[in-house]
């Protein structure tokens, strides 16, 4: 009876840690969110749900190609996710339906065929970035509203775990 009791209360322990610690992850490292928008497709699609590493500009720079998560410079209450295409430092520029780094062509597979109006070229300048959808065409990115500032930044999406059949790693 003694070990019967022994053996419960090790186990009500295990799953208290694990409620707990997934507690914590959720509260501060991993947190989901449910894609809203086509502005991401093919990469995300509205529906998707995903989790976002809250951690990741804590202690490294965002860098091009990453899907991010973020506080809406308009509207600091709201979030936005889309991918950074230009860091600190560099000249961005976007023309021909096409988007060019210091003058270079960058290779974008992730991105949803159409026209899109030419932009810049405009310096990022020091803690800023520069993001846009991968639908250009359906988009309201830095385009509209500007550099977004990286205190603006929440996390790096991490993962597609819903649906199932869409499930990936970033």
């Amino acid at each position: 009876m003694q070990r019967q009791k022994s053996t419960i209360y090790w186990i009500a322990g295990i799953l208290g840690a694990v409620l707990i610690i997934t507690g914590l992850l959720r509260s501060f490292v991993l947190q989901p969110y449910i894609i809203p928008s086509p502005s991401m497709e093919p990469t995300l699609t509205a529906g998707d749900r995903i989790l976002v590493n809250r951690f990741a500009y804590q202690f490294w720079a965002p860098s091009r190609g990453d899907v991010v998560v973020f506080a809406y410079p308009k509207d600091p209450k709201r979030t936005f996710v889309k991918r950074v295409v230009a860091v600190e430092g560099e000249m961005v520029e976007l023309k021909d339906n096409q988007v060019f780094i210091n003058g270079k062509l960058v290779n974008e597979p992730y991105l949803k065929e159409g026209d899109y109006p030419p932009f810049g070229p405009e310096a990022v300048p020091r803690d800023k970035v520069f993001v846009l959808g991968d639908n250009r065409r359906q988009s309201e990115d830095s385009r509209e509203w500007g550099l977004l500032p990286k205190n603006y930044l929440i996390g790096k999406a991490w993962m597609i775990y819903y649906p199932l059949n869409r499930f990936k790693f970033f």
